[in-house]
């Protein structure tokens, strides 16, 4: 039977043992192993359809159809790849929505003074840039004080240059608040520049595992960036030097 527990664990953020999910009798994730340590940044690579955001929605606490053990912090948010805002709120409304208790309008405007959002606290979400969307997004996430910070390719329909920018705006944001980070991603430039550690999901478990011992922040024209990359892109099974061309 299931043992989906979500409580702060002693000696990690995240600990899921023995995890399996089924779909119509297919194990899309197959007796998985996972931990996480407080304040440590974890990027999830994999092709398609191996499971990533299924696992992060079960360490979110939104699939709980699962066998095998999660443990996870009390206090957790996740953000989506469509920021998911609410039309007839306004945004700073928007950042509370879920919030318990009767928070006020200052914590809202607190959350997005740290993104960066603070000037559009009155605007409509309609009348919000993409990369705005977004960071009124991580906005309602950090206001939750998360131990655990959930990234489902937040940065996934963003433009090139905005993307660079909400990217940075991470890094800072984990760096100041100190929170375990879990990001999804399809970008394996993107978990290098971003990651102390970079997980590949393959066949429903960790395929692979590679520390990131870069100084930050990172350089992508650094040799030794170029080399994480190059191996990361051929455990997905793509040829870094056809990928270039």
């Amino acid at each position: 039977m299931a043992t989906d527990v979500h409580r702060p664990v002693s000696t990690q953020a995240v600990h899921v043992e023995g995890l399996t999910r089924s779909f119509d009798g297919r194990a899309v994730i197959d007796d998985l192993r996972l931990d996480v340590r407080p304040g440590e940044f974890v990027a999830l690579l994999g092709r398609s359809g191996c499971g990533k955001s299924t696992l992060l929605r079960i360490l979110a606490g939104l699939d709980r159809e699962i066998e095998g053990t999660v443990l996870v912090p009390r206090r957790k948010a996740v953000a989506f790849q469509a920021p998911r805002l609410m039309p007839w709120k306004r945004v700073w409304r928007n950042v509370l929505l879920g919030l318990p208790g009767r928070p006020g309008r200052d914590v809202a405007e607190q959350a997005l003074k740290e993104v960066g959002l603070d000037h559009r606290t009155d605007a409509w979400p309609k009348t919000l840039s993409g990369g705005e969307a977004q960071r009124a997004s991580l906005a309602r996430a950090l206001v939750r004080e998360p131990d655990l910070l959930l990234l489902d390719e937040p940065f996934g329909a963003l433009d090139a240059l905005t993307r660079i920018k909400a990217q940075r705006l991470v890094a800072e944001l984990w760096q100041r608040r100190g929170c375990a980070v879990l990001l999804v991603t399809h970008d394996v430039e993107e978990a290098v520049l971003l990651a102390d550690r970079v997980l590949v999901m393959d066949g429903g478990v960790i395929a692979h595992e590679r520390r990131v011992d870069l100084d930050r922040p990172r350089d992508i024209t650094d040799p030794r960036f170029a080399e994480l990359r190059a191996e990361l892109l051929h455990r997905l099974g793509v040829d870094a030097a056809a990928e270039a061309a």
